[in-house]
């Protein structure tokens, strides 16, 4: 008996009801990046859609799903891409004005949820509320990442010729 492509849509869907969990599960455990997780996700599915042989039941299908998740997850972190490409770190930063460059790099050594706010404030010219909403966080929570961010900042650049940045 051969599956129709509406049939084949209904077994990805009754498949995505049952076992996304699942599957997001699995790719987390593997990948721990979100990004990743999502073209992952996609890609079993895909390959779900692409599937001609019928599963003999729902255990051998949760199986079939289980082994190919662990398959793709295993295949990414082999992958070209993944061994070719190198963290933001690692960058050179094109900056117009030179004089700023010591500067973003000590934004840029912060930690991410002080690095954010100052980096939208300052290089994005952001306010408080416009940031609050692009982060999810609270206002307050802004104003608090910016005075300690501002504080390891000002720590930090105490060695620069015009240290009135902040």
């Amino acid at each position: 008996m051969e599956k129709t492509s509406s049939g084949t849509n209904d077994v990805v869907t009754e498949a995505l009801d049952k076992y996304s969990d699942m599957v997001r599960r699995i790719c987390f455990m593997y990948l721990k990046n979100e990004a990743d997780v999502e073209d992952i996700f996609q890609n079993v599915f895909l390959k779900l859609l692409q599937n001609k042989k019928p599963f003999e039941n729902d255990a051998h299908e949760k199986a079939w799903l289980c082994r190919v998740t662990i398959n793709e997850c295993k295949d990414f972190h082999k992958s070209f891409f993944r061994k070719n490409t190198c963290s933001i770190d690692n960058l050179e930063i094109p900056i117009e004005d030179k004089s700023e460059e010591g500067v973003l790099r000590e934004v840029l050594s912060l930690p991410q949820k002080y690095r954010n706010v100052i980096y939208l404030f300052y290089f994005e010219d952001y306010s408080v509320p416009e940031i609050a909403v692009i982060l999810g966080k609270n206002q307050n929570t802004i104003h608090t990442h910016l005075r300690r961010a501002k504080a390891i900042l000002k720590n930090k650049l105490r060695g620069f010729d015009d240290g009135n940045y902040f």
